[in-house]
């Protein structure tokens, strides 16, 4: 778990905490390109919202913190937005080309950043605003959306165009919502919210076309919300101590690392795009990552 002690030479706590979430998030991607071959993505939405309910509670008792928050309202926001986002960015999966969605989808760091920017009165630096577009344009080389590069016969589906862009700006919103709680709510408390909204919400979504799980399926499920439920943790420190345009450019890191994954996992070989892609990415987030300055603010 994040702690506070000194950040490395390197990067700073928060950034560090955001490097550590993207590449716990990549490995759930594994877990789920594996369960997909038979289990619905709404049932491994469901999993995941049921797994890190039971361990925030576990978490949260440990530290002796009630779940009820002191801005309720604002942590219902998040929850729901969570589980909104998620359901888009499955939806746009099984819908569009998957380098349409990840193009769609990170395109949130840049959102978050101008939203942040208007609501919370972030500056965005030079050095934030390069960086962050230096990613983005790995991103869309890895992605190789079909709607920039073209492709063969058809086009993308609109609606599923903006339901997954609707994704990303529901992600963006959760991060911009996170860093406004960060001055009255524990990082455990708000990442129990996502559970406590989502697991409920997903029960209905998930019952059409729920399937029973193998023994190796299970172990995986379980797994995914373990991963999940870690990572959300340490992406909420990082946000609790950084700036939003900081550290979402470091979430870019994930695409990065699907590619890797692909490549050593699943035989995937990459084109020269992809390459030069991953390259700009880890430029990008490098950039952004070296930069020192003061935590944003402390982490209770």
């Amino acid at each position: 778990m994040p702690d506070t002690r000194q950040p490395s030479r390197y990067f700073s706590a928060g950034v560090r905490d955001m490097i550590v979430a993207s590449v716990l998030f990549s490995i759930m991607g594994i877990i789920v390109k594996m369960l997909g071959e038979r289990i619905p993505s709404t049932e491994m939405v469901f999993a995941r919202s049921a797994v890190t309910l039971v361990l925030s509670f576990w978490m949260l008792r440990r530290a002796g913190l009630s779940w009820k928050g002191e801005r309720r309202g604002l942590l219902f926001l998040r929850g729901a937005l969570g589980f909104g986002a998620l359901m888009c960015f499955f939806y746009g999966i099984t819908h569009l080309p998957l380098g349409d969605v990840m193009v769609l989808q990170f395109s949130n760091p840049i959102i978050a950043t101008f939203l942040a920017a208007a609501f919370l009165g972030e500056r965005i630096g030079p050095r934030e605003a390069v960086s962050g577009l230096i990613a983005l344009a790995g991103v869309i080389l890895v992605a190789r959306p079909e709607f920039l590069f073209g492709a063969g016969a058809g086009s993308p589906d609109p609606a599923a165009i903006l339901i997954a862009l609707a994704g990303a700006v529901m992600t963006a919103v959760v991060y911009v919502t996170i860093r406004n709680l960060r001055t009255t709510e524990d990082p455990l408390v708000i990442v129990a919210w996502f559970p406590i909204v989502a697991t409920p919400l997903a029960i209905p979504v998930m019952a059409a076309d729920a399937v029973v799980p193998d023994l190796r399926e299970l172990g995986l499920l379980l797994l995914m919300g373990v991963i999940v439920q870690v990572a959300q943790v340490f992406m909420t420190h990082g946000l609790h101590r950084e700036t939003t345009a900081r550290a979402t450019t470091v979430s870019y890191l994930q695409v990065a690392l699907g590619f890797v994954w692909g490549l050593l996992l699943f035989d995937e070989v990459p084109a020269l795009t992809s390459i030069a892609g991953a390259v700009l990415i880890v430029v990008g987030v490098a950039v952004t990552a070296a930069k020192k300055q003061p935590a944003a603010a402390p982490v209770s």
